[in-house]
């Protein structure tokens, strides 16, 4: 059996966090006391800018990212907006143009001086003007350069322009009203094409922001092999559909036309049209009539391998195969009553004692179990029938076992017996594993906490 470590191996294991010393801080700055669920802090490599608490209107503060310390009080601030200030965004090309939005229902441009702020600022380079109530969300496109979207408690997305000449914009570019409730967050995907929001309804809509229309859902389906060996997922090809669905069935295995080689088949859900589309997934082959056995494997058949009963005692069973072939039978190899066979019976191994059927499913069913638990030196796998053996073989309980547990008497109890213990090994390896991570988290909570108190005393 390969020993699996219990964490998954990455460079990035042994991270931690390090906080700055006091004198890397920035102290005595009054933080806004706004209950709007907003980050009030945006950063730049130049400058930070933070909301503070203010009277009379609403302002935040820009301070160079090397002025750390004691900040004063009196600090000179941005100031333009008659009422409380609910976000702020660096423009992500300009590191000196800074964007801030209000209760007063405006967005407001600033430009910042090379040097930081030193005297209050009052005029900002842009006016945006669109919104009707208070402006609660602003987002710089993340690769087109002035091109910002605003949100308001109006329940309407703006895009804007601010490349235009006017000191004051009124006419966005484009206005989204497709939200029925306050939106709560937005963010671009990486190329700017979509712009995604959550909002108060409980949804998330993804949407174009030049035309404000929702995308269309995804209705392709892509095909992934999956192998023991790497690359462990490989993309193969995808099937293309202009209908979005819903959800998908799936019909299982046994319900497939194999004389098609037919190895899935999709019920598609196509809300649009009112429809349930069956989409079948054909392997092409030259001679489809005649089975196809390399895919078309044993798979789980209509049949149960345990009760619950049996179940709930602890006893652990893999699925019943079946053949897909046309003509082929399920036998269980797990019957409700076996006959009562002796060691010795089944060591002679005639052939009039077990059933063709019933032997070859064992013998499957052992192959499945192979699979799935691979055994140690000391078990079964090399065992043969010793015909030179004497019939009467007396079991000897090991030193452990209660004396009221009667040893194997059929081939069905000792297997039962054998995949019983490799379970109870397996449980063991688990806990070992367990006790393994608990004691790396351990060690890097003591390396943390070292490196903590040396980078505060």
């Amino acid at each position: 059996m390969s020993w699996c470590p219990p964490y998954r191996s990455s460079k990035f294991r042994h991270v931690y966090g390090k906080a700055s010393t006091k004198d890397h801080g920035y102290h005595g700055i009054p933080i806004t006391h706004s209950v709007h669920d907003n980050h009030y802090c945006s950063v730049n490599p130049r400058f930070i800018a933070i909301v503070t608490e203010c009277s009379g209107g609403g302002a935040f503060l820009v301070l160079s990212i090397h002025h750390t310390g004691k900040v004063d009080p009196h600090h000179p601030r941005v100031c333009g907006h008659s009422a409380r200030v609910l976000d702020v965004k660096w423009n992500p090309f300009d590191d000196h143009c800074i964007a801030s939005c209000s209760e007063d229902c405006t967005v407001k441009l600033w430009d910042i001086p090379t040097n930081g702020v030193h005297q209050n600022m009052t005029l900002p380079r842009k006016v945006l003007q669109g919104h009707s109530r208070r402006v609660n969300l602003i987002e710089w496109h993340p690769t087109a350069r002035d091109l910002l979207v605003s949100s308001a408690y109006d329940y309407k997305v703006m895009v804007w322009d601010v490349s235009v000449c006017d000191s004051v914009l009124r006419n966005p570019v484009c206005v989204i009203s497709l939200h029925t409730e306050l939106v709560l967050s937005m963010s671009f995907n990486n190329d700017g094409s979509s712009l995604a929001t959550t909002s108060l309804d409980k949804k998330i809509r993804v949407m174009d922001p030049r035309t404000g229309r929702l995308i269309q859902g995804d209705g392709n389906i892509r095909y992934y092999e999956i192998s023991s060996e790497k690359p462990y997922v490989q993309f193969l090809t995808e099937y293309y559909s202009l209908l979005p669905q819903k959800g998908l069935g799936v019909m299982p295995k046994r319900g497939l036309d194999v004389s098609s080689c037919e190895v899935f088949r999709f019920y598609r859900l196509v809300t649009v049209k009112d429809l349930v589309e069956p989409l079948s997934m054909i392997v092409p082959r030259r001679s489809p009539k005649t089975f196809q056995d390399d895919i078309f494997p044993m798979t789980a058949g209509n049949e149960a391998a345990l009760t619950a009963q049996q179940w709930l005692s602890g006893i652990n069973r893999g699925p019943v195969l079946m053949c897909l072939k046309p003509g082929t039978n399920v036998a269980n190899p797990y019957p409700e009553t076996l006959p009562r066979r002796g060691l010795s019976s089944f060591q002679s191994g005639g052939p009039g004692e077990t059933g063709s059927t019933e032997q070859a499913f064992l013998q499957e069913q052992l192959a499945y179990q192979d699979a799935k638990y691979p055994r140690e030196v000391a078990d079964l796998s090399g065992w043969q029938p010793d015909e030179t053996q004497a019939p009467g073989w007396a079991y000897t309980p090991h030193c452990c076992e209660p004396s009221e547990c009667p040893p194997p008497r059929t081939e069905s109890e000792l297997l039962q017996a054998f995949y019983r213990q490799q379970e109870e090994i397996r449980g063991l390896r688990d806990q070992l594993n367990q006790k393994t991570v608990q004691i790396t988290q351990l060690e890097l909570e003591i390396k943390n906490t070292r490196n903590h108190m040396r980078a505060t005393f």
